[in-house]
């Protein structure tokens, strides 16, 4: 009904993947960016329509390395599951917003890998 997946391995596989890139460098160098806007922008500001332009395409690249494997995570939990679609929002907002949000991703990232690797033998 949520549209999740509903191959295990297909599951695990990205459990443990979003698990792994929890604990990647480049997560924590996005999410270094992503937790300090104001600096971000006075370091990438440019006038101009163009420099608009090129400033929110590389805001977009730093926010698609933070979330691009937790967006992934929708086909697990399904992309028309609204407490699922909540529970990552909480999660993005937690890392984002928390002092400890370096430690929320690696929290977490242990519980998926976890929870892949549970997926895989049930």
């Amino acid at each position: 009904m949520g549209m999740g997946s509903q191959s295990r391995w297909l599951s695990a596989g990205v459990l443990i993947a979003a698990g792994l890139y929890q604990f990647s460098s480049l997560k924590d160098a996005c999410l270094a960016q992503c937790r300090a806007p104001f600096a971000f922008l006075t370091r990438y500001w440019q006038p101009g329509t163009m420099g608009a332009f090129r400033l929110g395409l590389r805001h977009g690249m730093v926010c698609l390395g933070c979330c691009w494997i937790l967006m992934a995570l929708l086909f697990v939990g399904g992309v028309m599951n609204l407490a699922w679609i909540a529970g990552l929002m909480v999660l993005v907002m937690a890392e984002k917003w928390l002092a400890p949000g370096r430690a929320v991703a690696r929290t977490v990232g242990a519980l998926l890998i976890v929870w892949g690797l549970a997926t895989l033998w049930i």
